[in-house]
């Protein structure tokens, strides 16, 4: 199998475009554009004002439009033009991809990837954070390398929540309210030609969903979606609201992700070769494929046995509320009317009681569907997300399933992360091709030269991303301080805060209260002593979100508001609501130091640090997740060490003292290093070494490789050939 799956659709949107600009719906209609800069470049000059507001090619066309003068426009025409055709180009290609080369025609089949989000572009509102947006760049470079793979996920018609702080700093949530018609997704066709639509059996009723397709270059991936005329009324809320709270709504969206995921593939024809797991809330796909073959004539045990051939799994956090349970006797109402019973017409054939069996955490409670549980004893192979959360899982996990919990470490997908001004330095000096960062497919390793970008050059690049920041920032503080009726004097004040050549520190992640947010804030006294020194002071933005549950996190937010609004650390400390993927490019990109303090060793990963390593920008962090193995002892800053208190407390405050001593001795003294020129020389050596040691190693080209052969060819059977003899990518590491 060589090419990625094909999935019909009806046409989108109504607007009209003129026969020489037919080629604009195929682009707006492929979220490719929001990884290649002329393309949104392209969207831009059809309509400046639109694209600000909506960053959203479909609803860019459905604007009115003068078509008549970018027409008569020559350069928007040729523009146009090369930009379709790359796209063309890009769609067609593949086959020579290392995958292709290598393992194309071994699969019988695509991979099926489910998650229960995925984070492509901010106008497309259906991802919380960090496993969504892993999700969407693990998409990207599957198409990047031409694999067959489809996603399966659902479609939140009310997406996640939008934040807004009041003037107290309690977290606000709204809900957005999308209309379909003008998102970049499309109606899939069954293969009778009509609208497709799956079911599953709930009791007393159907439970309906239509099926959606957000196309990411090559890879299809389909969302599902409950709100429908078929469904009652009460059960049409169910694929609304990503993360909903409410248990029992929460199991009926993670039924219709598994079960459903699975009749839409199979509606559509779509037989797998591997089925991917990305974290336990589609783990009823192994139930539903277990009762399919039950149905089928297969003996229970060995139906059990071939779902678990070729199913791999990946675990995503240590924290046990990342890791989904549902009640015993809820599940058994829920799903059991379709799984147990005796396997006529379709339906049983899969007991209950074995069910709750396969699922029964370590802890031995049989009172609980645990969906972890559930999917590493039915996997052929699991993986957690960096070398230290594989140690951490092993432990938490040990002895279910029988199997080593492997470590694929997570990427990036660098050109979605990578700003345009540091693209352009890469490829002015190094010849260097984002789309093409694949040290196994015989690309240019161009991130073992960054010494020969000239200082001046990478540093006026990173000022470049960092004054956007800036722009971005003031503004967005402006409109959320005018909403808290603060005066024109104060909105005015903020033209001069944030000053681009000032020491900017950023924190941006989810507000968990284990990930430490307010830890720089221990010692008030020596914090602003740092903030406020005239010769060398430092700015600190933060940005996140708390879950609507998760009332200690929003207590979080609340104190770090507080702190910045404080008489002596007005001015110096920020914090920007509504963080979305929109906010993270601007915050990786432009900071200077990328700090991230969790208490070890609960951060699975962190790939927020790796975009903004990426770009330049150097780390200060716990040696936890993804840091543990990427801190090389001259690429950035690690606070503490590897050992860990069990007294929290002192723990807190130990990292604390030596995160200020880091501060103060080395960060802050380095950065202010001038030579004649009022370059920073060491910084910009330290960012050089940054670059150099995450480009590769930290991207999800690379974590695909890994993927494939250590997990999905293991699962679909098929020998993995010995690779190529690899350099390291740094001579460091």
């Amino acid at each position: 199998m060589e090419h990625p799956v094909q999935v019909p659709t009806l046409p989108g949107a109504s607007f009209r475009l003129p026969p020489q600009l037919e080629g604009l719906r195929r682009l707006s209609y492929n979220m490719w554009w929001s990884w290649n800069p002329r393309a949104r470049a392209l969207f831009s000059r059809i309509d400046g004002l639109s694209w600000s507001r909506y960053r959203n090619p479909v609803e860019v066309l459905s604007q009115p439009i003068a078509w008549s003068d970018l027409l008569d426009d020559p350069a928007f025409m040729a523009e146009y033009t090369q930009v379709l055709a790359g796209f063309d180009r890009y769609m067609a290609g593949g086959r020579e991809h290392w995958f292709n080369r290598e393992y194309g025609s071994a699969l019988h089949g695509p991979i099926a990837y489910f998650c229960a989000e995925y984070g492509f572009h901010e106008s497309l509102g259906i991802y919380s954070g960090g496993l969504g947006v892993l999700a969407g760049d693990h998409i990207k470079s599957a198409s990047d390398m031409a694999m067959p793979l489809i996603g399966v996920g659902l479609l939140y018609k009310h997406g996640y929540f939008r934040q807004t702080i009041d003037a107290d700093g309690h977290q606000e949530h709204a809900y957005p309210d999308y209309d379909l018609a003008k998102l970049p997704i499309l109606r899939v066709l069954g293969q009778d030609g009509e609208p497709l639509t799956v079911s599953l059996e709930l009791p007393g009723r159907d439970l309906f969903a239509a099926v959606w397709l957000v196309q990411v270059g090559r890879v299809p991936v389909i969302l599902l979606d409950t709100d429908i005329p078929d469904n009652a009324e009460s059960d049409r809320p169910i694929t609304h609201i990503l993360y909903v709270r409410g248990r029992e709504m929460r199991l009926h969206q993670e039924f219709m992700l598994g079960a459903g995921g699975v009749r839409a593939l199979k509606a559509l024809g779509v037989t797998p070769a591997v089925w991917h797991l990305n974290e336990g809330h589609s783990a009823l796909q192994l139930v539903e494929r277990t009762r399919a073959l039950v149905a089928q004539g297969v003996v229970l045990e060995d139906a059990l046995e071939r779902v678990r051939s070729n199913t791999i799994f990946t675990i995503h956090t240590p924290v046990p509320a990342g890791n989904e349970r549902f009640d015993a006797d809820l599940a058994r109402r829920v799903i059991g009317p379709l799984y147990d019973g005796d396997g006529r017409n379709g339906t049983g054939g899969v007991p209950m009681d074995r069910v709750l069996e396969l699922a029964r955490g370590v802890d031995g409670d049989s009172s609980q569907l645990d969906m972890t549980a559930l999917s590493l004893r039915l996997s052929n192979g699991a993986n957690a997300v960096s070398k230290l959360h594989s140690v951490t899982a092993n432990n938490t996990w040990q002895g279910l399933g029988n199997k080593q919990i492997l470590a694929v470490t997570n990427g990036v997908h660098m050109p979605t992360w990578v700003g345009q001004p540091m693209r352009d330095i890469f490829e002015r000096y190094l010849g260097a091709e984002l789309d093409n960062v694949d040290a196994r497919n015989g690309s240019d390793r161009f991130w073992e030269r960054t010494e020969q970008i000239p200082d001046v050059d990478l540093w006026e690049a990173h000022q470049r991303q960092k004054l956007e920041l800036m722009i971005f920032a003031r503004n967005r503080l402006r409109h959320q301080f005018a909403r808290h009726g603060e005066s024109p004097g104060t909105l005015e004040e903020l033209e001069d805060v944030l000053d681009v050549d000032t020491l900017t520190i950023g924190f941006a992640r989810r507000f968990a209260t284990y990930k430490r947010a307010a830890l720089l804030f221990r010692d008030m006294d020596r914090i602003s002593r740092l903030l406020w020194n005239k010769e060398r002071p430092v700015q600190i933005i933060f940005a996140g979100k708390a879950h609507p549950a998760d009332r200690p996190g929003q207590g979080v937010i609340q104190e770090i508001f507080a702190r910045s609004r404080s008489p002596q650390l007005r001015g110096r400390v920020f914090i920007l609501e509504d963080y979305d993927m929109r906010v993270a490019r601007f915050m990786v990109q432009g900071v200077d130091v990328w700090l991230n303090n969790p208490r070890r060793p609960l951060e699975a990963s962190g790939t927020s640090g790796m975009k903004a390593s990426a770009n330049g920008v150097v780390n200060l962090s716990v040696l936890d997740g993804w840091w543990d193995e990427g801190w090389l002892g001259d690429n950035g800053w690690a606070i503490g060490g590897r050992e860990t208190n069990p007294d929290e407390g002192a723990q807190d405050h130990s990292d604390s003292q030596d995160l200020y001593r880091l501060l103060e001795q080395e960060v802050v003294p380095l950065y202010y290093g001038r030579d004649e020129d009022d370059v920073p020389e060491g910084w910009t050596a330290e960012m050089r070494r940054s670059i150099a040691s995450t480009i590769w190693r930290f991207s999800t080209i690379r974590m695909l490789h890994e993927y494939v052969e250590r997990m999905y060819m293991p699962a679909a059977g098929v020998g993995v050939k010995k690779p190529k003899v690899r350099r390291p990518p740094t001579e460091a590491s």
